[in-house]
């Protein structure tokens, strides 16, 4: 389930469990070759931020790169990587912050 975060709900939509964001802008090839595999991921809760719509976001997490996964554990970050990733890893990853 692919959520698009804003800085309105943001906040709401982060502050509990562990939840995957991904940094995007729509000019970066990467990103565009990275969402059919987010789209594969089914129920699993992921929240995209564009970048160039939410800069304030980007901002407050020093995202440079596109796209940057951050890992959000009760508000909080606990883990950050870069790069396209399979939907294997990125299950990998999630799975690893939920015990």
């Amino acid at each position: 389930m692919i959520t698009k975060l804003n800085n309105e709900n943001f906040p709401e939509e982060t502050k509990k469990g562990v939840k995957l964001i991904e940094f995007h802008t729509s000019w970066c090839g990467y990103c565009k070759k990275q969402q059919p595999e987010l789209e594969e991921m089914g129920k699993v809760w992921i929240g995209q931020v564009d970048a160039d719509e939410e800069p304030q976001i980007a901002a407050k997490y020093n995202v440079n790169s596109f796209p940057t996964f951050v890992i959000l554990k009760d508000g909080e970050e606990v883990e950050r990587f870069s790069g396209m990733r399979k939907k294997e890893d990125l299950m990998s990853k999630i799975m690893s912050h939920l015990g």
